[in-house]
């Protein structure tokens, strides 16, 4: 009887080999997402690699961006500035010269606040682009409370000593009280108290002089002086003005109250009185 060969069910080695290799999980991966990936970076990589391609998507890119960028809802027509005085209004229009209408997306609004704050009258400021197409300009002013007077002039000053502006002439501000001295823009806040705390002095205050950059000398009118200490010279000014208040004592003839020493305040007189003094004692003494 003959015999009948059969083919061996059995794979081969290699399809064996495949089979386990197709059971893989990282392969399968390999095979259905990093062979499609590698084969399109290696088509944009052969499309990239001429010049005239890359100009021609950059051009295309450019051409999509600008058509977003111009749209109606995306673009400026007009500054509107609010909280600013006339001259600030000029000032910010003049450091923020734009080209109306413009794109949203070619201002830079950081950039600008920053340029707006430098302004010296301007304390605090926000710029936003608003519905409508408007680029809103929100300003707080630095209002001047003191005119300090230095070598180059008058200056108008906030209450914290920032500088605000120059001023034309005293009588343009008279309402607005006088310091003067150097470093005196750098102690506004303790100048302002004094000033709130002179009381009845205040009608005949003329200003207050900063003295070596330390310390204040209150100045009134008939050229008398209260020279104030360094420290607490607010308490100071107080003792005067109660011993003023008992005995009238500014309203004499002095020269000026010396309270730097506390504990041993100080009058000088006038000239004309210690004159006086001295002719009314030998009348004393002869008779």
């Amino acid at each position: 009887m003959q015999s009948v060969t059969r083919p061996d069910p059995a794979p081969s080695r290699w399809s064996y080999r495949m089979q386990r290799l197709m059971l893989t999980p990282l392969f399968r991966l390999l095979l259905r997402v990093g062979l499609p990936m590698a084969a399109v970076f290696a088509a944009t990589s052969i499309y990239f690699a001429q010049e005239g391609n890359r100009d021609a998507f950059r051009l295309w890119v450019s051409d999509i961006r600008n058509e977003i960028e111009t749209r109606p809802e995306f673009m400026v027509k007009l500054m509107a500035i609010d909280g600013a005085g006339t001259s600030v209004a000029e000032d910010i229009r003049e450091i923020i010269p734009i080209d109306f209408p413009i794109s949203s997306f070619d201002l830079d609004l950081g950039g600008m606040r920053q340029t707006i704050a430098e302004l010296p009258a301007v304390k605090d400021v926000s710029v936003r682009v608003r519905p409508g197409g408007v680029l809103q300009v929100d300003v707080i002013e630095r209002l001047p409370v003191i005119l300090w007077r230095d070598e180059n002039g008058l200056a108008l000053l906030d209450e914290n000593g920032f500088y605000v502006g120059q001023a034309v002439s005293r009588g343009s501000h008279a309402d607005l009280p006088l310091i003067a001295g150097e470093g005196a823009d750098r102690a506004v806040p303790e100048a302002l108290a004094l000033i709130a705390a002179a009381g009845p002095l205040r009608s005949r205050m003329r200003g207050l002089v900063r003295m070596g950059e330390r310390r204040w000398d209150l100045v009134l009118d008939r050229d008398q002086r209260i020279l104030l200490p360094e420290d607490k010279p607010v308490q100071a000014l107080d003792r005067v003005i109660a011993l003023h208040q008992a005995q009238e004592v500014m309203a004499r003839d002095l020269a000026q109250v010396d309270m730097r020493i506390g504990s041993r305040p100080t009058i000088r007189m006038n000239e004309a009185a210690v004159e006086q003094w001295w002719r009314i004692n030998k009348i004393g003494f002869k008779d």
